[in-house]
């Protein structure tokens, strides 16, 4: 513990770097720091403590439950406000790169700095750890690091820089010792396996409390929220004969992810966010809640009417389809989510809760799209403005252009497909939902309907400049078969 604590202390020792938790496990024999600040900071504060660590650990003489290569192993920059994933992805090639000069620690890039696809996931970066890598590492060019020499430091190992967005480290303990019945759960949840999405899992002997562990982290808690997991993990569990006896959060966990496992286990009727004291301070601190009650919605809204509201051309149709199909999802997960906390609809808890799941990942990526879609078009306006002095500085134009009007006209034809599959899940809603809000189902598909129409406008003008006959043809052909889903289709429901 004396050791953590001088690395903490070095991490510290930087101005303007505030130390939000600290977490180690003698089982695991691993520690998890978390620091927030300023990138420069916080970058400055990473090294300081990567220095440190290599300064005090010695990899020769570490063993532990839990994997690892590094004595630091794993540094993700995640943003907080407002600083975005590829302002942490710079950040993190920039501290990759100082890790080496400074300290000699070959470093490897991971999730969206990753410089190489197989290398997103870290356990394929971490597979064989440091005993295995220090032998592999020299001898094999696909093991080599991103920075650095190939080949690690003798006591330090090397270290995985990356950037990703928060990571919720959940751990469920078992009700017995027999590691095998965790590592049996472990392999049944996690996605690599065909378990949930967005879960990562292991078995981990706790051989200082004679129980078996089941060690999780989830990358994305608001599509694969806690309770799923935990849910999950309780029948599996079931399977073998045993319970579970606890579960702990490794370092932080942002709020939200408790108030919707709190939501799902406690069944609040019309529960909201703003309901939480803390949250409603805060709102009320930055002007977003009036003395006559909330004004949040007219807050959230306003800045994106203004931006349409300009005399730009982004954003412009294809991002007002794209929002208008995330809308008509996020009614989706309303009437899913209220229909499963009423009686009458109890016989469909586990339809309502797979239907609240899917509505949450169409409203995720159709909200993407909006600056997806602005993006696409940027791209055309500025493969236009190439210079065409020359006639090959022509022909690299007009291939310029083609490109981007190729993505112009494939990103709102993904809006439309995941505005038809909100179509049709809406539409399929109405048997299993509560009937108090067959209007908000129709509002849904109307807006639905709606998106598919208005992006498949924005299909079709950039079909109209696109010199690639089948290409046009495909999309054409796949454009009217999702106009006549929405079209065919009745939006109303009867009472």
């Amino acid at each position: 513990m004396a050791k953590i604590g001088a690395i903490i202390a070095a991490m510290r020792a930087v101005p303007g770097v505030y130390l939000l938790d600290r977490e180690s496990d003698a089982d695991h024999n691993r520690s998890v720091v978390t620091i927030a600040g300023e990138p420069d900071a916080v970058a400055e504060a990473a090294l300081r403590g990567v220095g440190k660590a290599a300064e005090l650990i010695d990899l020769t003489e570490h063993s532990g439950a839990h994997p690892r290569m590094g004595a630091t192993d794993v540094v993700p920059f995640i943003p907080v406000e407002g600083v975005s994933i590829e302002d942490c992805v710079a950040l993190a090639k920039k501290v990759g790169r100082e890790i080496w000069e400074r300290y000699r620690i070959p470093v490897y890039f991971y999730e969206a700095a990753a410089q190489r696809p197989e290398r997103s996931n870290l356990e394929n970066i971490r597979k064989g750890q440091f005993e295995g890598l220090l032998a592999e590492v020299p001898k094999n060019p696909d093991r080599a690091p991103d920075i650095g020499e190939p080949r690690l430091h003798p006591t330090a190992g090397a270290t995985v820089v990356g950037a990703r967005k928060f990571l919720v480290a959940y751990n469920i303990n078992l009700s017995t010792p027999d590691l095998e019945i965790a590592k049996k759960i472990s392999k049944n949840i996690r996605f690599s396996n065909g378990g949930l999405r967005y879960v990562k899992a292991m078995g981990v002997d706790l051989r200082a409390r004679h129980l078996a562990q089941v060690s999780i982290n989830m990358t994305d808690f608001e599509q694969t929220p806690l309770h799923r997991v935990f849910e999950m993990v309780k029948r599996e569990a079931e399977r073998y004969g045993v319970a579970i006896v606890g579960s702990e959060i490794v370092g932080l966990i942002p709020k939200r992810a408790i108030e919707l496992t709190a939501d799902f286990y406690l069944q609040l009727e019309n529960f909201s966010p703003a309901q939480v004291f803390e949250n409603r301070i805060e709102a009320s601190l930055s002007g977003n809640v009036t003395p006559d009650g909330p004004g949040k919605l007219a807050a959230l809204a306003q800045p994106f009417l203004d931006a349409v509201a300009e005399p730009t051309a982004t954003p412009g149709g294809g991002s007002v389809a794209a929002l208008a199909g995330a809308l008509g999802a996020s009614l989706g997960q309303m009437v899913a989510s209220l229909s499963r906390k009423k009686k009458s609809q109890a016989a469909y808890v586990d339809q309502l809760s797979d239907a609240l799941a899917e509505f949450q990942v169409s409203s995720r990526a159709l909200s993407e799209a909006i600056d997806r879609d602005a993006a696409s078009f940027n791209h055309v306006m500025t493969a236009y403005k190439l210079p065409k002095d020359t006639s090959e500085l022509e022909g690299q134009r007009d291939a310029a252009i083609q490109q981007a009007l190729h993505g112009a006209a494939s990103v709102p034809l993904e809006v439309a497909r995941q505005a038809t599959e909100v179509f049709d899940r809406l539409g399929q809603l109405q048997s299993i939902s509560s009937p108090s809000m067959y209007s908000d189902i129709r509002v849904g598909r109307l807006m639905a309907a709606a998106a598919v129409r208005g992006a498949l406008e924005n299909v079709a003008i950039n079909l109209e400049s696109i010199t690639d006959s089948e290409f046009a043809k495909r999309l054409r052909e796949e454009s009217a078969t999702l106009a006549a889903r929405v079209a065919e289709s009745p939006v109303g429901v009867s009472r």
